[in-house]
């Protein structure tokens, strides 16, 4: 009787292969379970946070939003705004979140909306826009336009709400402009007590005339998801500016009993909205 050599596959047997993964996985300290989750942690990596504030604030406005995103697990980026022109200081967000590794999350707080939604137009990895009582502005529009007449800094008489540096009128662009301590005490910083008011007051970093007054670019919301977090008490962007350029961005709304530092009053409604946007960039 005729017999044969066992016939060679070339494929290890099933049993092989599984012993030689598991033992794999054993050599690298993981259990088959342990690495499933740590694949699934993988595919559901938190986006980093970049944060980016307003005109007459400074990146540590972001304080007690940042200590909830830490707490929660994200790693969070507090950029310094240069708040000297709309162009400029869209490119420099731009560059800074060029640098950053995997997918974003870029939220901007009032002036910093405006800049947000220049930084992010035609990046692949912003996945996703928050604005927190911020502008969000169309191709040709500027933030000073968008607050419309109802805002407590549209005034005939500029000089009444801003110390304007140098003094010398009428402005031009490059002339800086700070908030009068009455304005941020009656105005401003609502929902905070004396004590913070002050504070802001004394702390502010100027914005410039040209600034506030340059025509935004393309709109990154046209093509970003957007989440919009409209201060219902805010006497700077009044709500109904608020709320029509949240519609016409299709934003995600969330509506909070705040004033324009509603990023300072309520941080936990501000944090919520971010990790909502969070989590669904993840997603898409």
């Amino acid at each position: 009787m005729t017999t044969h050599a066992p016939r060679r596959t070339g494929r290890a047997p099933r049993t092989a292969v599984g012993l030689i993964a598991a033992g794999a996985l054993l050599l690298a300290g993981l259990s088959p379970a342990q690495a499933a989750a740590q694949d699934d942690r993988k595919q559901t990596a938190k986006p980093t946070i970049v944060l980016v504030h307003g005109a007459w604030a400074d990146a540590s406005s972001w304080t007690r939003v940042i200590a909830r995103l830490h707490d929660d697990g994200y790693t969070v980026r507090a950029v310094a705004n240069p708040l000297r022109s709309l162009s400029g200081d869209a490119a420099s967000v731009k560059a800074f979140v060029a640098t950053l590794a995997g997918p974003i999350v870029l939220v901007g707080h009032s002036y910093g909306g405006a800049v947000i939604t220049n930084a992010a137009t035609g990046s692949a990895s912003v996945k996703a826009l928050v604005y927190v009582n911020a502008f969000a502005p169309d191709a040709g529009e500027s933030a000073t336009e968008l607050a419309g007449p109802d805002s407590a800094l549209s005034v005939p008489d500029p000089t009444t709400v801003f110390d304007l540096v140098p003094p010398t009128l009428p402005p031009t662009a490059g002339t800086e402009l700070y908030l009068k301590k009455a304005t941020v005490l009656a105005s401003f910083a609502t929902g905070l007590g004396a004590a913070d008011k002050a504070l802001v007051a004394a702390t502010q970093r100027p914005a410039t005339l040209g600034a506030l007054n340059e025509p935004s670019g393309a709109p990154a919301w046209r093509t970003i998801p957007s989440w919009y977090v409209i201060g219902a008490r805010d006497q700077i962007i009044p709500r109904g500016a608020q709320r029509a350029m949240a519609a016409r961005a299709g934003s995600t709304v969330v509506e909070y009993d705040a004033g324009h530092v509603g990023l300072m009053t309520d941080p936990r409604t501000v944090t919520r909205v971010i990790e909502q946007a969070a989590r669904a960039g993840v997603v898409q």
